[in-house]
């Protein structure tokens, strides 16, 4: 959630739709659903004390490095980096939510699902008003279907 929010914070600043500012604040607030969790379970924070786009994990430095390098691009990469966050962000969620029973984090972690299908609907919907047809790099195109096709969805708190 925050690798993502960092990324989009960045592209806010290049890139002139809105998309970018609504998006960053809402994984903030995803972020921070996240954060209470922590809280909540006394587990540490990995992100603690670190300025934003800094991460203690080598692999999420590097994609984050990447993602920020490709979002420079062109407003339509930057999209595209949009909707390929979003599917990872599904693809994580959903195997993060198999191994748990507790009903707290499993409320957190629908409520980022819904959020994040909302987001990439709203990244492919920026594409296809510009002509550009995503094709999914990390979901599995009948997932891709099922999402890009569906309304949006209300995130509850």
């Amino acid at each position: 959630e925050q690798l993502a929010h960092d990324v989009y914070a960045v592209s806010a600043t290049l890139w002139a739709p809105l998309i970018f500012d609504n998006i960053t604040a809402s994984e903030a607030t995803h972020s921070a659903s996240m954060k209470t969790l922590l809280d909540r379970y006394t587990l540490p924070d990995p992100l603690a004390g670190l300025p934003s786009g800094t991460f203690k994990l080598p692999e999420l430095q590097a994609l984050y490095n990447t993602l920020i390098a490709t979002s420079r691009i062109s407003l339509i990469d930057a999209l595209k980096v949009g909707v390929q966050i979003e599917e990872l962000d599904i693809r994580d969620i959903v195997a993060q939510k198999a191994g748990i029973d507790n009903a707290d984090i499993l409320m957190v972690y629908d409520n980022l699902l819904r959020g994040s299908r909302n987001h990439l609907r709203a990244f492919n919907g920026q594409l296809l008003n510009r002509g550009v047809t995503y094709v999914p790099q990390v979901i599995t195109q009948a997932e891709w279907d099922a999402i890009a096709s569906a309304a949006s969805e209300s995130c509850g708190s």
